[in-house]
């Protein structure tokens, strides 16, 4: 159950909801019951599919941008353009950076960036976060 919940927070956080998927990783790190292995996977996989959802919803729904019920503001999603634009699918590596990150994976896909190369940026990115966490953990307890 722990690890369906950590997936949950994960995915979502990852989408342009607002939760956080790292409260929920470390309280579950600290209670040492867990494979680090099954929660760190379950965190990654997650985050990279709900990222894999803001890139598909990049693609589809280009044309409602501008509509009031888009949920991402014109300022931040002309920021994630900005970066886009300067760094191409190496500014996928920011994905894991709140607040501009989840643009950032929407952009790619309002973009049309390879899927593919989408996927593995994200996963470098999202991946490196929660392990760079668990040694972040490790060095508290």
């Amino acid at each position: 159950m722990a690890y369906l919940l950590l997936f949950i927070s994960a995915f979502g956080a990852a989408t342009l909801l607002p939760l956080q998927s790292e409260a929920v990783l470390v309280g579950l790190l600290l209670q040492n019951k867990y494979s680090i292995f099954g929660l760190i996977a379950f965190a990654s996989v997650g985050n990279i599919l709900g990222s894999c959802v803001n890139w598909y919803f990049g693609i589809k729904i280009e044309q409602f941008k501008d509509r009031k019920w888009f949920p991402i503001s014109a300022v931040k999603m002309a920021k994630a353009e900005v970066i886009y634009q300067k760094y191409g699918y190496w500014s996928l590596l920011l994905s894991w950076v709140p607040i501009i990150g989840d643009p950032i994976t929407l952009v790619a896909g309002l973009l049309k960036e390879n899927f593919y190369r989408f996927l593995l940026m994200v996963s470098i990115a999202k991946t490196g976060r929660y392990i760079f966490i668990y040694f972040a953990v490790l060095g508290f307890v």
